[in-house]
């Protein structure tokens, strides 16, 4: 009798090389790993200091810098794949972004380890990368790694890096024809077990019985790597982010503590903020005076830098002294100071309410940040991602949140947010208002003072409540409900359906207003976008007044791009 149990799904081929399209991967792939795991990485965090943020560093610096640059090779074909870039371009553009989108102190060595995989490409001019050419990437990042960390430690990310750099040394010196995939299978385990280690070099991690965060962060990234390349890897896909008892253990009885003589080289105090910026106009000799007051003046140190771009990193005690050198040596911005007492003490308020509403023009930015919205800009070609939104939801201070996507291509991003949020504390509800004026309709009957979930009933209710239209201009022909549109045509949307074609603006606009308002319609909202002609919105008003003189109208100069309007009707 056969089995109704389904056939396994065939493992993928193991990849023989890797090229742009396996970076592209890995990278995709490592960013969901910290996604998924970043709130345990987090916990793992106690050095240099317990601010509990390593994961998210990691995690917000990927994510921004794989965005960044998927926009700059938008387009680019120079493997022979449509739209895809070659591994140079990529890895060139992955560490220029990087430089610029790195978060805390793992965020910097991360990029780092970036620029050393990267520059080991460029250097070499390899299109893909085989067994020995991957260790060589991996070792060259080791070092740039090391040599960003003005006092490295053993027992942190560095250890793990250097463990899997000399084990595949070690590994292709012995001659026996290394392939990619026999690379990947012992960078994975050289980390793990580098990793395991961690606690034994710093007693901080002893005392406290977990692994360098840092540390498994690296780990994390060697997984996704091994991942790509072999099909499999040490953790299935299935179940590719299990919680790992070996990273947090008991160090010490219960109801015993370590006494200063068991650790002598832990020393829990430290500087009280840590300064991050940018530094450009500068040059080689201006930035090692820097980095020489720097470390004068505190410690967790790094100054790493690029193409004229530096990203200087530094915990101190006189945040105002670290800026000001970094004004004497060029031109500091992009400035971020952090105090750890306020960052380990602050609570967020639990009875508080927030929302959190994506924008794609500023005109809606400014009509969401007077409703008392928090507002990350999102639209067309510039949708927020999943590191934006959490940043917000965490900015807003709320212990209780509601997100407003605003946009269907937004809503995954908003959903991963608010789980990872959840993660951390905080109650986070995503309303499903799939455009711009199902989120004015759901802001406006937000209620601070009753429970998150009866907003989120209220607000997903007005904004379901709420058909939604637009109009905008065909930029090449098409097959749509209406028929074929051609380049240049007026098209009219009802619903998120290319549902008429034309060819005047305000002529479409007011066929879909009428298809909207059908027999029922109430309050009717117009939201004018960048460029649209001036008498637009009015003239659009007007003729649906005509047809019903009892009308509410809202016209709202929303400023979004590619749409002149945007229609809603209650």
């Amino acid at each position: 009798m056969p089995s109704d149990r389904p056939l396994p799904r065939p493992l993928p081929p193991a990849l023989t090389e890797l090229d742009a399209g396996g970076f592209l991967r890995w990278a995709a792939l490592a960013r969901s790993s910290f996604a998924a795991r970043r709130a345990e990485v987090d916990s793992l965090n106690v050095f240099p200091v317990p601010d509990g943020d390593t994961g998210t560093n990691l995690y917000l610096t990927l994510d921004a810098a794989l965005d960044a640059t998927r926009v700059a090779l938008a387009g680019t074909d120079r493997s022979g794949q449509s739209g895809l870039a070659g591994l140079s371009d990529m890895c060139r553009e992955m560490s220029r972004a990087m430089l610029l989108t790195a978060r805390g102190n793992s965020g910097v060595i991360l990029s780092q380890l970036f620029r050393g995989f990267a520059e080991h490409v460029l250097d070499s001019g390899a299109t893909d990368l085989d067994g020995a050419g991957l260790a060589g990437a991996l070792a060259r990042a080791d070092r740039l790694a090391w040599r960003a960390v003005t006092e490295p430690k053993e027992g942190t990310i560095l250890s793990v890096s250097r463990a899997t750099a000399e084990a595949l040394g070690a590994l292709v010196a012995a001659d026996v024809g290394v392939s990619l995939e026999s690379v990947v299978d012992a960078a994975a385990q050289a980390a793990e077990a580098a990793l395991e280690r961690t606690p034994a070099q710093l007693p901080v991690l002893a005392r406290a019985g977990v692994v360098d965060a840092g540390g498994a962060g690296y780990v994390l990234l060697l997984e996704a790597l091994q991942r790509v390349v072999t099909g499999h890897g040490g953790h299935t896909a299935d179940d590719p982010m299990h919680r790992r008892a070996a990273w947090s253990r008991p160090a010490t009885p219960p109801g015993r503590i370590p006494t200063p003589a068991e650790h002598p080289d832990d020393d829990r105090t430290g500087p009280a903020y840590e300064v991050m910026y940018l530094l450009t106009d500068t040059d080689e000799a201006r930035v090692e005076a820097l980095r020489a007051r720097l470390a004068a003046l505190g410690d967790s140190l790094l100054v790493v830098g690029a193409e004229g771009t530096w990203n200087v990193h530094v915990h101190v005690d006189d945040p105002g002294a670290a800026i000001e050198a970094g004004i004497e040596a060029g031109r500091p911005h992009r400035i971020v100071v952090t105090h750890f007492g306020d960052q380990i003490a602050r609570a967020l308020d639990p009875d508080r309410l927030g929302v959190v509403a994506c924008a794609a023009g500023e005109g809606l930015a400014e009509v969401f940040r007077a409703a008392g919205a928090t507002v990350v800009m999102s639209g067309p070609g510039r949708r927020a991602s999943a590191g934006q939104l959490l940043e917000a939801v965490k900015a807003s201070g709320a212990g209780q949140v509601l997100v407003l996507p605003n946009d269907t291509d937004t809503e995954m991003a908003a959903q991963a947010a608010a789980g990872a949020a959840g993660e951390q504390g905080q109650q986070v509800r995503v309303v499903r208002s799939r455009t711009a004026v199902q989120g004015v309709a759901a802001l406006a009957v937000f209620d601070p003072q009753a429970s998150l979930e009866a907003n989120a009933d209220a607000m997903a209710h007005a904004a379901s409540a709420t058909r939604h239209g637009a109009v905008t201009i065909a930029r090449k022909e098409a097959l749509t409900s209406a028929g074929v549109c051609h380049v240049g045509d007026v098209l009219g949307v009802v619903d998120g359906d290319f549902a008429i074609i034309g060819s005047d603006l305000a002529e479409v606009a007011g066929r879909v207003v009428e298809r909207l308002l059908g027999a029922d319609g109430e309050l009717l909202t117009v939201v004018s976008g960048d460029g649209a002609p001036d008498d637009l919105a009015q003239t659009v008003v007007a003729a649906a007044r005509i047809r019903r003189r009892e009308l509410e109208v809202t016209v709202i100069r929303g400023l979004q791009p590619l749409y002149p309007l945007l229609l809603g009707v209650e």
